[in-house]
């Protein structure tokens, strides 16, 4: 049982204080506290079986607390390890990253899972993602006929949807009231953000330009997208918003759209994007660029839908307006 350590700390606390006060307390407080690991215990196990719709509208019924789990793709990993579950994931994408313990868990493959290597696994549960679902059903599926429960979960596109994956995970794992913690914590971070930005005066806010993928195809997010919600919750101008989703952008547009920031999310894998922008022909006159106004941002913390998009929100935040959310 997840908790049964910490209940046994908590116990062998109890007992040791009221056994100085007579051998009849100390015999009262072990079966209290007996009977609180029985009630704990109960309570853990009531939550299971568990029935839940997934992201495909399907009905996954997961009979017992999952012991082993397999995470195919990272956000669902970081909601995982977030939620308290990070003991029983056995098996993680290729592209988990975060938390570091992710290192030294099995790798199941990319955007293309190994089937044959999950089920060696024996997990008693695959999270899967709704972005990646329609590709791979065959596979899924085959998970499915092995015997393990296989959960969708939903591609969140707003935070309300990313709420809602931590709900459904928080459920699969018998986490519930850690979702909840976690779901109230995210949401306490985001209004002390906003709170902030409510005293930037209308005629301060800047324009900010995403490029998300360098030159020569420079792709930026417009409406539907993390980082353009991200942007309206600083108080911030999404030159790109007009656009739908994910878009390649043309350069000329872009220097006429004359943004105040730009906002590089490469440098993970690209060498010194600031310099690459800042060094772009044709683009001297543009404000940033004049004003080297150009910062890069880690791409999970913008893009992956876990518990680390509040703290994307603020790196954007101290990104545009650095006088405003300086530490």
């Amino acid at each position: 049982m997840k908790k049964l350590y910490s209940l046994l700390v908590l116990l062998f606390l109890v007992t040791g204080i009221i056994a100085g006060c007579g051998a009849s307390e100390e015999n009262g407080a072990t079966n209290e506290g007996n009977a609180t690991t029985d009630q704990a215990e109960q309570s853990e196990d009531s939550a299971f079986p568990v029935t839940i719709t997934d992201a495909l509208d399907e009905e996954v019924t997961i009979e017992k607390d999952p012991e082993k789990i397999v995470s195919l793709i990272p956000s669902n990993t970081e909601i995982l390890f977030d939620l308290g579950a990070g003991e029983e994931v056995v098996g993680v994408s290729d592209f988990a990253n975060y938390p570091e313990e992710t290192t030294d868990i099995e790798k199941i493959g990319g955007m293309e899972f190994n089937v044959e290597k999950i089920i060696s696994l024996k997990p008693d549960l695959v999270l899967a993602h709704g972005s990646s679902a329609h590709n791979s059903e065959a596979g899924l599926q085959q998970l499915r006929d092995a015997g393990i429960a296989v959960l969708v979960v939903n591609d969140a596109k707003s935070f309300e949807e990313v709420y809602k994956s931590i709900e459904m995970i928080g459920q699969a794992t018998g986490e519930t009231e850690q979702a909840e913690t976690t779901i109230s914590d995210m949401k306490q971070q985001l209004e002390d953000i906003q709170a902030k930005a409510e005293d930037i005066p209308e005629d301060d806010e800047k324009e900010v330009f995403v490029e998300v993928a360098p030159a020569p195809e420079i792709f930026s997010p417009g409406k539907n997208t993390f980082m353009d919600d991200m942007l309206s919750m600083i108080h911030a101008k999404n030159v790109t918003h007009d656009e739908e989703g994910w878009n390649q952008i043309d350069q000329e547009a872009i220097i006429q759209a004359d943004p105040d920031v730009i906002i590089t999310t490469y440098g993970y894998y690209t060498e010194d994007p600031i310099k690459q922008v800042l060094s772009r022909d044709g683009w001297q006159n543009v404000t940033a660029v004049k004003e080297e106004q150009v910062v890069d941002v880690h791409s999970d913390l913008v893009t992956r839908s876990g518990p680390r998009l509040v703290e994307g929100v603020e790196e954007l935040a101290k990104a545009v307006y650095p006088d405003v959310f300086a530490e």
